[in-house]
């Protein structure tokens, strides 16, 4: 369904896309609402789900209790730290593939690696134990 154009719409696309920190629902709403005084977190709510649905934007999951988004909807792997909660676009080497066997379809794969981020690792001391 054809959303009508509105600022408030447009601001929020435009400030998930001019972003890479996968933001939540709550971190658009406190960025516009100085400039929008009269825009309400359902608002922004209500027109992320419009986005996800349509296409024009994909959710990364549920991280630290709240939905993060994604202006960036082609298929690329994300690296959750589970410390600090950032959610960072990384480059896997080689081919990632999803072949459950030839009675499926696969119409997308999301790849998600968790751990720690590199500013947590040099906190807390911790070598990666993948290396």
């Amino acid at each position: 369904m054809q959303q009508r154009y509105s600022k408030k719409r447009e601001a929020i696309l435009e400030l998930l896309r001019s972003v890479d920190s996968h933001p939540s629902a709550d971190w658009i709403y406190q960025k516009l609402k100085p400039e929008f005084p009269d825009l309400s977190l359902g608002t922004v709510y209500r027109n992320l789900a419009a986005f996800r649905d349509d296409g024009t934007l994909a959710t990364v999951g549920v991280v630290a209790g709240q939905d993060r988004f994604d202006g960036n909807t082609a298929e690329h792997p994300h690296f959750v730290c589970e410390k600090c909660g950032a959610v960072l676009d990384v480059t896997v080497p080689g081919e990632i593939t999803a072949d459950p066997g030839p009675d499926y379809t696969v119409h997308r794969c999301d790849v998600t690696l968790k751990g720690l981020c590199p500013a947590c690792t040099r906190l807390t001391g911790q070598a990666d134990p993948v290396k």
